[in-house]
């Protein structure tokens, strides 16, 4: 498919006069055009589910989470991985972005590297990848050969493939066993991608981490009981978290949390079982990390 007739590449006919507004105009102009985006990502929530059942299966057994994307699309997926470790306490290789030019791209754009399909795959390979990992290819027009390589080669291998795009019929749909295609329309800046077309893939790749890590036992109840508590504002945050959890005062928090080196799900397993840190450990590593179980194991003793 031609450039021209991506529905990313079209012309927005409701910003055609956009150098004419004033900036009131403009901006209520993009904000219009950004409403739309949530309907869109609605409207592919059964294939995100997918997605992350898929993935949840993949990190229960040991896998891992690949993201692969040049330019905006490479970067949307550095800021996800980059937030599981502190969020969630995820081992650091558990979730992560293959750029198109590598690092330092994340700063300053590489020109070319994007347009080798080859070279994506031989950044993924560089990874180690196995069947066991899950491969995520993010490309807004659906054409960039980087991510398609890199879809490829996962598919050679046995690896469980995504793509997430913003084009009808992408062609990186053809190489992926879970296709995500999430229409927004023409941009406000006819071509510029980074603005719905890279909400939307912030939007879906949100979910998916979050979700994903909901399903392997790091939320309990709406809170981050896996945060890893590794500055004062963090500190302050495990502090509160065992408050909602618990309704404890802060100075019990404060005491138990130093019981278990600021680990918050031991902490309140200690204080809503009324049982060691011992103990506490025990049951969580019975359960495979759910608190609520962890609790509840105790109860039935």
């Amino acid at each position: 498919m031609e450039l021209s007739e991506l529905t990313t590449e079209k012309r927005n006919p409701d910003s055609m006069h956009l150098d004419q507004m004033d900036t009131m105009s403009i901006l209520q102009t993009i904000n219009n055009e950004d409403k739309k985006v949530a309907l869109a990502v609605e409207s592919v929530l059964p294939h995100v589910e997918s997605a992350v059942e898929q993935i949840s299966t993949a990190l229960l057994s040991d896998g891992r989470l690949f993201y692969i994307g040049a330019g905006t699309s490479g970067r949307l997926g550095v800021l996800d991985a980059s937030e599981c470790p502190p969020t969630f306490m995820t081992p650091k290789d558990l979730v992560q972005t293959v750029m198109a030019g590598g690092d330092a791209a994340f700063f300053n754009a590489v020109e070319g590297t994007e347009d080798l399909e080859a070279q994506g795959e031989t950044d993924l390979k560089a990874r180690n990848i196995t069947k066991k990992d899950v491969v995520v290819g993010i490309t807004a027009s659906g054409r960039t050969p980087y991510p398609i390589g890199a879809l490829k080669y996962a598919q050679q291998i046995g690896a469980y493939s995504i793509s997430l795009s913003c084009n009808q019929g992408s062609l990186i749909s053809n190489f992926a066993d879970c296709p995500i295609e999430v229409i927004v329309g023409p941009e406000v800046l006819t071509g510029s991608t980074r603005m719905k077309a890279a909400t939307a893939h912030k939007m879906i790749l949100n979910m998916m981490s979050t979700a994903t890590m909901v399903r392997l036992g790091k939320v309990h109840e709406n809170l981050m009981v896996d945060v890893h508590a590794s500055n004062y504002k963090l500190k302050e945050r495990a502090k509160r978290t065992i408050i909602e959890a618990t309704n404890v005062s802060y100075g019990e928090a404060e005491n138990v949390l130093k019981q278990t080196n600021y680990q918050v799900k031991p902490a309140i397993v200690m204080i809503e079982a009324d049982v060691t840190y011992r103990k506490a450990e025990e049951a969580i590593t019975y359960t495979k990390g759910y608190v609520r179980e962890a609790i509840d194991y105790f109860s039935r003793l």
